[in-house]
């Protein structure tokens, strides 16, 4: 089973699991991530087999700052632009791969990109600890919902893995926004933790939500982040037995005849319920119910990035009832 030490007290066991080529869970403000040398073919290799993550799927790399970024990819004027407006934080770009990289092909799926982020606090210290960047998708298996707490990670992937990272709660709660630059045009290839409107703002460019089928990011399968139990979209009347996902003060039809509800914030906070939304899916999850009713969620701020998680939570699945 997998040891638990707080972030104070941590660093030097992830640095030497690391150096090792282990996979170690690290906290950050997004969610957890299941970190590994992103220039090591084996750490990276571990990562996979650990999540059960398909190996066509690309792994974002973290790295502690801007100068070890553009070590590993090509960053044109918006590219730049965007790191120094945003990092470290809950946005990932996706540049082209630069020569001589050293990030194993592994991490970037055969892609000729690559998606890099900085994030907020000891993961980015860990990277420039370690002098490399850490590829660390979220710490949960393949297709499931992400953990956003040190017990979440240990309850899915404990017995996996030989450490993790206690940062208590996470601070965002989903995971970072995804974009890419094309030319003089910015493009979403996953909403997140940064509003797209906040992005448009400092940029003065619109954010293209055009992406397309291929996989370029991570978190861009069709099925994702999903609960074991079904998942039913803008419900507006609950049917029995069902548990409850709510959302503000005002309730949909026949909410008492819900199993469990939860609400993800009674205010209407669209940060709350981000904040919120894993970990409670999570909870209604382990109530064993086979659907769980999930109330209309605006779509705006960072609605977009709820709202895009919940629609791949509810996407058909293959037969084994896993989401990839």
């Amino acid at each position: 089973m997998a040891q638990i030490l707080n972030i104070d007290q941590a660093m030097e066991a992830a640095l030497g699991l690391l150096r090792a080529g282990e996979v170690v869970a690290v906290p950050t403000e997004t969610v957890y991530g299941l970190a590994g040398d992103a220039t090591n073919g084996n750490a990276v290799a571990k990562i996979f087999e650990v999540k059960g993550r398909p190996r066509f799927n690309p792994l974002i790399a973290h790295v502690a700052g801007i100068a070890m970024a553009e070590r590993i990819g090509v960053f044109d004027r918006l590219s730049r632009k965007l790191a120094e407006a945003f990092w470290p934080g809950p946005l990932t770009l996706v540049v082209p791969l630069a020569p001589d990289s050293g990030i194993h092909e592994l991490a970037v799926a055969g892609l000729d990109t690559v998606a890099l982020r900085m994030p907020q606090g000891f993961t980015a210290v860990l990277s420039g600890r370690l002098g490399h960047p850490l590829a660390a998708p979220s710490a949960n298996s393949s297709g499931r919902i992400s953990a956003t707490t040190a017990p979440a990670v240990a309850a899915d992937l404990g017995d996996r893995i030989p450490l993790i990272v206690d940062g208590g709660a996470t601070q965002v709660g989903l995971e970072s926004t995804i974009v890419k630059v094309e030319g003089e045009r910015l493009r979403l290839l996953r909403p997140g933790g940064i509003a797209a409107e906040l992005i448009e703002a400092a940029m003065g460019l619109p954010v293209r939500r055009d992406a397309g089928a291929d996989v370029e990011a991570p978190g861009m399968l069709v099925s994702h982040y999903a609960p074991r139990a079904e998942v039913r979209l803008d419900a507006i009347e609950i049917l029995p037995g069902e548990a409850l996902l709510a959302f503000g003060p005002f309730r949909a039809a026949r909410f008492e005849d819900a199993a469990i509800m939860l609400n993800l914030s009674p205010a209407g906070d669209i940060r709350e319920a981000a904040s919120n939304l894993f970990s409670y899916l999570q909870a209604l999850d382990k109530e064993g119910v086979e659907r769980i009713a999930v109330e209309p969620i605006p779509a705006s701020g960072l609605g977009e990035a709820i709202n895009d998680r919940l629609a791949r939570a509810a996407a058909p699945r293959d037969t084994s009832g896993t989401a990839r």
